[in-house]
């Protein structure tokens, strides 16, 4: 009998037995964005279930929230590309699953994932992938590459538009794919809960005055996520009478990208904007920020995967124009998906300035009455099925439905 057959007896008898399961993520790092919350928030919900919860990852400013939470985090290279690594890396997350008797492993990036799905095989326990975003493939090896996503046990999209750009790609998964939306948390975001002094906090950061009204664009410093294409449409919207206290917030850490953020500030001395569009780095409080906030903007000039922004956005009772394109119809309605008076927001056509800058107006100067219902409906849309606690949920059905196979 083989080596990896006894390992695998071995686990099945040890897991038969298991009385309290033990989860292993597996993420390139801690530092920001949905892969990364998604990973603390499920470390939680596992240990709210009273299960045990290991992370590996490079570390990162989400860090000291994940060891909060209970959770075991082990410093790990997650992120590296290297094949040779990747190996290395395998064996190593076979060692640290024996010491601490994992039950299933969930990788949340391609490059963990292979570790993980290589040392998940040969220990026998379950794997489970998440696509967090959509994974371009330029040629056969990006596609062979990408495929460990899809090779799970189980596989999550956060979106049905992710779902079905998964089964286009490999139709053979197509019955291991489960949709769990990313969930946000509905209380943080609620902006009674945000109190006068974070407000101030976020004004004074900005060097705002409090006057202003505020569109706030709450995305990493990427060319994708289609800030230049705000600054263009800013510029077309103090054109007209009416918006000369209009202020655009970009918020998002440019990630070492900085000849594109150098190349924001230039576009907007360029437009004679200065002041009146300000980078302000990354943002901590998104609840603070939102509650300052009069309109939200997703701008991105490629699909989103699902649009967290937009969904958060809507929680906090901040009106929201997106990008229609990706997973948008799926987070923000508007006709003729649902009629004018059940919208929840509105779609622009990706990378159109003009429209967008018409869209911002026609938001900015919403009635009262017709401002309040807009939030209304966005933000029941968003709590019936957009919740932390309802991603939690399910994501630990799909464990509870591995461990039990």
């Amino acid at each position: 009998m083989s080596q990896t057959i006894v390992e695998n007896a071995a686990n099945a008898e040890g897991h038969a037995m298991s009385k309290t399961p033990t989860i292993m993520q597996i993420v390139p790092d801690l530092r920001t964005g949905g892969a990364e919350r998604t990973t603390v928030d499920m470390a939680k919900a596992v240990i709210d279930r009273g299960w045990n919860s290991i992370v590996l990852s490079e570390g990162g400013r989400l860090l000291e929230e994940l060891e909060r939470t209970g959770s075991k985090h082990i410093i790990f290279p997650a992120g590296t590309k290297n094949p040779l690594k990747i190996l290395r890396n395998a064996r190593k997350i076979k060692q640290i699953a024996k010491e601490h008797g994992v039950d299933l492993i969930h990788g949340r990036s391609r490059a963990p994932a292979w570790s993980g799905f290589i040392a998940a095989r040969q220990l026998g326990l379950p794997f489970v992938t998440t696509y967090h975003g959509l994974y371009k493939e330029q040629n056969a090896f990006k596609a062979w590459y990408n495929s460990v996503m899809t090779r799970a046990d189980a596989v999550i999209a956060n979106s049905n538009y992710t779902a079905g750009i998964i089964a286009e790609r490999d139709p053979s998964c197509t019955h291991r794919i489960t949709v769990i939306y990313r969930g946000s948390d509905m209380e943080y975001l609620d902006p009674a809960n945000v109190s006068q002094e974070r407000k101030e906090a976020i004004r004074s950061a900005w060097g705002l005055s409090g006057n202003e009204r505020v569109v706030l664009n709450l995305a990493r410093l990427t060319a994708w996520k289609g800030q230049p294409v705000l600054i263009d449409a800013m510029r077309e919207l103090i054109k007209q009478e009416g918006f000369d206290d209009v202020v655009v917030i970009l918020a998002g850490d440019d990630q070492g990208r900085e000849a594109y953020s150098a190349g924001l500030k230039q576009q907007i001395e360029n437009s004679g904007l200065q002041g009146r569009v300000r980078l302000v780095g990354h943002c901590a409080d998104v609840a603070a920020a939102m509650a300052v906030s009069d309109l939200s903007v997703v701008a991105s000039i490629e699909p989103e995967a699902f649009g967290r922004a937009a969904v958060e956005a809507q929680a906090a009772g901040v009106p929201v124009i997106v990008s229609d394109i990706g997973a948008v119809p799926e987070t923000v309605l508007v006709p003729p998906v649902v009629n004018d008076e059940q919208r929840t927001g509105w779609h622009v056509p990706a990378g159109d300035a003009k429209v967008l800058s018409q869209t911002m107006a026609l938001a900015l100067n919403m009635a009262p009455d017709e401002k309040a219902a807009l939030i209304a409906r966005a933000r029941e849309h968003t709590h019936a099925h957009f919740s932390k606690e309802a991603m939690c949920d399910a994501t630990l059905a799909v464990y509870e439905q591995m461990l039990d196979k």
